[in-house]
């Protein structure tokens, strides 16, 4: 006599189960990562922020002919470096902040070709395979930069002497029952764009690891494993997902998927920065900003611009300065997460006190109090940290004679 079970059903469920539970603990990793580095990033936005504009000062002070002056220049140089990793970190960690506009994919990616194949030399062929349809995405445009550079130089390292990489997009549509099967899909209509190359290919040890920050197979000075990572968040950013299909000895296809913009793409408003700095000299800048030695540097830069600067290192401060100053405030520049109250809160404060009051938010990244999952609202003026004193003193011109224009 002999009893028998059919366990497939239930061995099927168990590696399905499986297979959920490392997706989800891989997920709840990638997650806590990106807080940490988005952390990391803030703090060291700040440094960099005081670094690059204090060396840009005394670059003004010295000669051309100074032997200090190529020391300065390669301090600079490695804080910009540094600057880059910190940006690639935000990427990641989905902390970058972005001007989102509705693109034509197949448009942009045109565009990018002759860069692209700079990048990859001429030993390699590029493809572009566009495909049908209205490819349109609400994307910021430097993303789809980002995101097809880091591919195309990962394809390049893969492949070892000529070879092909292809770049392909289509528009592909996703049910409920699709969704159901495949973990991390979503129902819905989407642009694909697939990069693709005939490279040495990738382990499943490796594909297991592909998208965790600073992780890399290339040799030491060739890559901080960051490039991968930042694709990564900015594809979760804007609501997309992203395979990777390979197989040693037989190359690579990453698949982003964007949700497809509804609708046609809007003609879009041309504004060109005003280089003119008479309209606004004279005018009075109120400085906030909890981290003492940006705030120095802020002031020594808009005083040497000709502006009449006022200084506050928290918001309490700044309310009682706006309030005793009776000539008026036109432009408030504020760190967005200080103590007492953030840069929205302490904006709200000021206007009534000035109603025609220009705003002006800077951050390492923004946690999401003036912008929401890192999207920036058409009518807010912002600035990225780390910043040149360059940098700074163009965006004050540019906003306040921008609210001149308006007026």
């Amino acid at each position: 006599m002999a009893i028998v079970h059919d366990l497939t059903e239930r061995k099927k469920k168990i590696e399905e189960h499986d297979k959920l539970q490392a997706m989800f603990s891989q997920a709840q990793k990638m997650e806590t990562v990106g807080q940490l580095a988005g952390g990391v990033a803030h703090d060291f936005n700040n440094m960099l922020s005081v670094i690059i504009g204090f060396t840009d000062l005394a670059l003004d002070k010295v000669a051309g002919d100074d032997p200090l002056r190529k020391d300065l220049e390669e301090v600079q140089g490695a804080a910009r470096r540094a600057t880059e990793v910190t940006r690639q970190l935000l990427a990641f960690a989905r902390k970058q902040t972005i001007a989102p506009q509705v693109l034509d994919l197949n448009e942009s990616i045109e565009k990018m070709l002759s860069m692209l194949r700079r990048l990859i030399g001429e030993d390699i062929e590029l493809t572009l395979q566009p495909g049908p349809g209205k490819t349109f995405i609400y994307m910021d445009h430097s993303q789809i930069d980002q995101i097809l550079s880091n591919l195309c130089v990962n394809a390049k390292h893969a492949i070892d002497g000529v070879g092909t990489i292809a770049i392909e997009t289509d528009i592909v549509s996703f049910d409920e029952a699709y969704c159901a099967q495949h973990a991390g899909f979503i129902p819905g209509v989407y642009v694909m764009m697939a990069v693709s190359d005939d490279g040495c290919g990738m382990d499943k040890e490796t594909l297991l690891h592909v998208f965790e920050p600073f992780y890399t197979t290339k040799e030491v000075d060739e890559g901080t494993g960051l490039g991968l990572s930042m694709v990564y968040g900015i594809v979760k950013q804007n609501h997309g997902f992203i395979n990777v299909y390979s197989e040693p000895g037989s190359g690579t296809v990453f698949r982003i998927y964007l949700p497809q913009h509804e609708g046609d793409r809007p003609e879009s408003e041309v504004y060109h920065a005003v280089d003119d700095t008479s309209s606004v000299q004279g005018k009075t800048v109120l400085v906030v900003e909890d981290e003492p030695a940006i705030l120095e540097l802020a002031r020594q830069v808009l005083h040497r611009q000709g502006y009449n600067v006022l200084t506050a290192s928290v918001p309490s401060q700044a309310i009682t300065l706006a309030t005793n100053y009776a000539s008026g405030i036109d432009l408030v520049i504020t760190d967005v997460v200080m103590p007492e109250m953030n840069g929205r809160e302490l904006a709200m404060k000021l206007q009534p006190l000035f109603p025609n009051l220009i705003v002006l938010y800077m951050s390492g990244y923004t946690a999401n109090v003036i912008v929401k999952r890192g999207v920036l609202e058409n009518e807010l003026n912002f600035i990225q940290k780390p910043f040149s004193i360059q940098a700074l003193a163009k965006k004050v011109r540019d906003v306040l004679n921008h609210s001149c224009d308006s007026d």
